[in-house]
């Protein structure tokens, strides 16, 4: 367990246990000691209920602060919510993209129903991330980042992550399934949007 008293205004929870994401938040917040939910015993789901990743972050980002408040514990919260947005959609699958297909986390039925969908129709996208940050006081900012692309006619690469073997990304020239996971981090939507929040922190 990560001690949490050793230096408050140095601690930043993350609303999400997801490896990954927390692992990309280290590799870019350096400066500062990042904890998941886990770590301060929040278990509850938070219900997703926006219609815009703005609304979605800020719902996470608020609860984790009210749990916070009640413990007594003053900490930075961050909590973002991204997704993939198809120009010709509509910006779909958007805020839904984790659940497109209708089943939360089926991530091949999505691809497929993308694919299906995409079909004669224009592919340029683009993945979005908004991260919101709240202050111990109850202030808030909101970040964004994107990284522009368009979806493939086949999966290429790794499926093992989300939309990422269909989206190619017009600053790799190749899809972020065919990327090394440093190479997708250099211009990944949340990478942005956290270095945007490095220089605002710091």
């Amino acid at each position: 367990m990560i001690n949490l008293e050793d230096n408050i205004k140095k601690i930043v929870v993350v609303a999400s246990n997801n490896y990954h994401k927390i692992k990309e938040i280290k590799e870019i917040l350096t400066e500062y000691t990042i904890v998941a939910l886990k770590d301060i015993g929040f278990s509850d789901e938070i219900e997703e209920t926006g219609t815009t990743f703005k609304e979605n972050a800020l719902i996470k980002a608020n609860a984790i602060h009210t749990y916070l408040k009640k413990s007594g514990k003053e900490y930075l919260v961050l909590a973002d919510d991204s997704g993939l947005c198809v120009d010709s959609l509509d910006g779909a699958p958007g805020v839904y993209s984790a659940r497109y297909a209708g089943i939360h986390g089926n991530e091949q039925a999505n691809r497929d129903k993308l694919l299906k969908e995409l079909e004669g129709k224009d592919r340029t996208a683009h993945f979005n991330c908004t991260i919101a940050i709240i202050y111990p006081n109850g202030d808030s900012r909101i970040f964004e980042g994107k990284t522009f692309g368009r979806i493939t006619t086949e999966e290429r690469g790794k499926k093992d992550f989300g939309y990422d073997c269909l989206f190619y990304s017009n600053d790799l020239k190749k899809t972020f399934g065919e990327a090394t996971e440093k190479e997708k981090n250099s211009v990944s939507h949340r990478a942005r949007a956290l270095e945007r929040i490095k220089k605002e922190l710091l």
